[in-house]
């Protein structure tokens, strides 16, 4: 099925339907009934809105029209009659046995969630580490919010493919491998710790103080000062030396120079992956493409351009200039080399035709909004905006913002230096476990008979959440700040209360005396309120997902399981389940119990968080 499409369990969709063959035999027009969730239960389930634009569009009377369209509707067998409200809102009630139907039909293993037909894959670009560094909180971020995007297509059918754009080529990586060379280092027995400190001297190494040395002598300084400033340029002048020699062996490839490089990139993605797993995020070996990789297409790249005419010389480099903005993409530099723009052209274009992507989405620091915007508006020009059947692809860019210290500040450790992921799971994780070991010394408590190993599982399970939930919960395209002692409270807008919630109805479902198939038999009832309520929201669960994937709002996940969770309470609490003495009642309550359980688990894992089954 199309991905806009309404899943047909979603009341909604019935409704839609219905008031367009109505909204046609009124009006001769094709026009959406806007068909919206009711603010209000006690107006109704549902609004159809569509009589005040289409009175707009015909110049009719609003309420006269909605008149028209309460008369024409068929929703027999669906909702009672449609009530006018206001200058020409329907609402609409739906019928009890039309809301059970829609139950039965979702309450199964897809959950109403629909396959989609289309075969074009989407192409997610995430984590994008650099070689010789270690992660940082940034890449918490880039993995994370890229891994739900692709989990919330993979749920629809969609074939999809995480790009994971290691930083592993050039000059940079040619300067850590020159100074490690240089110091001997057994590159058999490196630490992340040891590369990373290789890479920052190889930085300050290269790095010359031309306009230093010229202030000085402009200035009179002394010998002294001078001799120093000469030094660290002859020094700085040596090393880029020996790394440019160094990367030309590791293009020719040397046999000696590319093992060593291969034994970074080694050092470097074993802490990739133990952080992305203890992330429960989908990254691993299989999802690597570099920079290397493309390292035979830059050429080809330039060559395109310039036989396009799309590109032209200036100052002896190659840029794409723009009709609409000053600034050129600059894709060849005047001395020959390549640059990232380079390098994501023929990565954008292995995305779009090599693994025939319709939907190309970038999930990068918002920081570099404007040069993804280069890139893309340049392959436009050229035509590499196409699946390899010529289909136009949509090619976002995910922008994020950044994470905060509780000063408004980026996130520091306390001793003021930077927080590296490791750093920040590993104290996510030390938090759940005390609270989690915290809650169970209460005799009454579920996990009061968890040992110590059990225990430290689910609190780590809890840390993650608590990480996970913060920061895809909330608009992506801003910064948040981060507050682990809110983060990992069972109470409130977080991932651990609504694991808890999820615990909760797999303890009552433990409970039950009632046979698993006695369950599974009984009718769905939605007499009550709170039934009803939480009946509703259950079946718009598809349509999120469907939402998500129109609008990569990672946000809308985290806001439908927190109401999910917050009705489900409310049922709770005024509906009995276990004590309540008609047979027939219980196993319909404990039938809407598992379904909301099993919609819990299902968005939980659209965002890779562990449901416990018991907290």
């Amino acid at each position: 099925m199309p991905l806009d499409s309404r899943p047909p369990t979603d009341p909604a969709s019935t409704l839609d339907a219905r008031f367009r063959s109505a909204i046609h035999a009124v009006s001769q027009r094709d026009a959406d009934p806007q068909i919206r969730p009711s603010t209000n239960p006690a107006f109704g389930d549902y609004q159809a809105n569509a009589a005040m634009s289409l009175a707009k569009e015909t110049k009719g009377n609003p309420r006269e029209l909605a008149a028209a369209l309460a008369n024409a509707v068929d929703l027999a067998g669906i909702a009672e009659p449609p009530v006018i409200a206001g200058p020409g809102f329907l609402n609409i009630r739906l019928e009890s046995s039309f809301i059970v139907a829609m139950l039965a039909a979702m309450d199964n293993a897809s959950l109403g969630v629909g396959v989609t037909n289309e075969t074009h894959a989407v192409v997610v670009d995430l984590c994008g580490v650099n070689v010789a560094k270690q992660m940082h909180v940034g890449h918490l971020r880039a993995t994370i919010i890229g891994d739900t995007i692709a989990r919330v297509f993979e749920r629809v059918g969609r074939t999809v493919w995480r790009e994971n754009h290691l930083g592993d080529w050039g000059l940079p990586i040619a300067m850590t491998l020159a100074a490690l060379r240089r110091a001997n280092v057994d590159l058999d027995q490196l630490t992340l710790n040891q590369l990373n400190s290789a890479y920052r001297t190889a930085q300050l190494e290269g790095r010359s103080d031309e306009a230093g040395l010229a202030a000085a002598y402009a200035t009179g300084a002394g010998p002294h000062r001078i001799a120093e400033l000469l030094a660290q340029q002859m020094s700085a002048g040596a090393a880029i030396v020996d790394a440019k020699s160094t990367l030309l062996r590791l293009q020719g490839g040397d046999a000696e120079v590319v093992a060593a490089w291969e034994k970074i990139i080694t050092c470097t993605m074993r802490e990739v992956y133990a952080s992305t797993a203890t992330l429960n995020a989908k990254v691993t070996a299989e999802h690597n493409r570099g920079e290397s990789f493309f390292r035979d297409r830059l050429a080809p790249v330039v060559d395109g351009f310039i036989k396009a005419g799309l590109a032209k010389e200036d100052q002896g480099a190659i840029i794409v200039p723009f009709a609409d903005r000053e600034r050129p993409l600059l894709i060849r530099k005047s001395d020959g080399g390549f640059l990232y723009a380079t390098t994501d052209l023929a990565a954008l274009r292995f995305r779009t035709f090599d693994l025939n992507g319709s939907r190309v989405i970038y999930v990068v620091d918002a920081r570099q909004r404007d040069h993804f915007k280069d890139v893309f508006d340049a392959a436009a020009l050229i035509g590499w905006d196409r699946t390899k059947d010529g289909e136009k692809a949509e090619i976002t860019h995910l922008g994020f913002g950044t994470v905060l210290g509780k000063d408004k500040r980026p996130l520091k450790t306390r001793s003021g230096e930077n927080f590296t992921l490791k750093d920040l799971l590993d104290e996510a994780i030390e938090r759940g476990i005390s609270e989690v070991t915290r809650r169970a010394q209460d005799p009454n408590a579920p996990t009061h008979s968890l040992s110590a190993t059990e225990l430290a599982r689910v609190g780590r399970a809890v840390g993650i959440a608590a990480i996970k939930y913060a920061d895809l919960s909330n608009d992506l395209t801003k910064d948040y700040v981060f507050d682990l002692d809110r983060m990992v409270a069972f109470e409130g807008d977080t991932g651990p209360y609504l694991q808890y919630a999820h615990a909760r109805i797999a303890n009552m479902l433990a409970k039950a005396k009632d046979s698993a198939s006695d369950i599974a038999s009984a009718n769905h009832a939605v007499a009550e309120p709170a039934e009803r309520a939480l009946a509703l929201h259950l079946l718009r669960y598809p349509q999120m997902i469907l939402d998500v994937t129109r609008t990569l709002e990672t946000n809308r996940i985290g806001a439908y399981l927190r109401t999910l969770a917050e009705l489900f309470n409310a049922f709770y609490q005024s509906c009995p389940v276990l004590k309540s003495e008609d047979d027939t009642l219980r196993r319909a309550r404990l039938r809407l119990c598992g379904l909301t359980r099993d919609v819990l688990h299902d968005g939980l894992s659209l965002y890779g968080i562990e449901a416990p089954e018991r907290m």
